[in-house]
């Protein structure tokens, strides 16, 4: 059964971020969401996958002597700090899959799984980081679904961290080929998203992944409009910058924003 989250009365105004792949060498798009968390107005904020650029483990911010290990120290602060004044919701992406709940707690936050809902402002919102939905794209679909299960988690944080740290860094190297190779990748199969809508009894979907962020018209039933509202990715070095946040206030339109 697909988990609900019910907006408490109180709120007013809900972020939705996801895309940032945070990592210490791109400062300016760090500095650009550290600015953003420090002043966002909202009651809560949900990341919606790929916060981060790689994750290794929770043990990472335990490692002194790491520069990658530091780095996710000051992740978690900021984090932690922001959720002292507002509700952060944390979604699973594809590169940030391993984040577990020590770090999740250290930060303040609380996981949530793919697919959820959001009941607020007298709708239904669907939420998902969105590669589950890339079907057309069957090679990642298996690697999801290998690194996924129970058994490979396991097996890959039993190992020590330098060789995890090796292994993730193959695979950013695969991937950043077949991006510069002009590979086109799949995008969200909206009969499957049409599914996703009628099985959770909601309209709208909000998801990433797919770095193009739009607004799909999905049709219309019982004279409702079916959607689903795609999440930029974070780029501060991109001309123009991609950083936006799309934003809900109760009996308001969503609003896409720079910040």
């Amino acid at each position: 059964m697909t988990e609900v989250v019910s907006a408490p009365a109180h709120w007013r105004t809900i972020d939705f971020i996801s895309d940032l792949h945070l990592q210490a060498s791109q400062p300016a798009t760090f500095a650009a969401w550290q600015h953003y968390m420090a002043h966002t107005p909202a009651d809560a904020l949900f990341i919606l996958g790929d916060l981060f650029e790689v994750w290794v483990g929770d043990d990472i911010v335990n490692m002194a002597t790491d520069p990658e290990a530091a780095f996710a120290r000051q992740c978690q602060a900021i984090l932690n700090a922001t959720a002292q004044r507002l509700t952060i919701y944390f979604m699973h992406g594809n590169r940030d899959f391993l984040l577990g709940p020590s770090f999740a707690q250290a930060c303040g936050m609380t996981l949530l799984p793919d697919p959820s809902v959001l009941d607020f402002s007298n709708q239904r919102w669907l939420l998902s980081h969105g590669d589950e939905l890339c079907t057309d794209d069957v090679d990642y679909q298996q690697f999801r679904q290998q690194v996924r299960s129970s058994t490979w988690q396991t097996s890959f944080l039993s190992k020590p961290l330098s060789e995890r740290q090796t292994i993730a860094h193959s695979l950013r190297t695969q991937s950043e080929s077949r991006k510069s190779s002009g590979a086109s990748y799949a995008d969200v199969d909206d009969p499957m998203a049409l599914q996703w809508l009628s099985q959770t009894q909601t309209t709208t979907l909000i998801h990433g992944h797919t770095h193009h962020p739009a607004d799909h018209h999905l049709g219309t039933v019982q004279g409702q409009t079916l959607r689903r509202m795609v999440l930029s990715d974070w780029d501060a070095q991109a001309f123009p910058p991609r950083l936006e946040v799309l934003r809900l206030t109760r009996n308001t339109p969503p609003e896409r924003l720079r910040v």
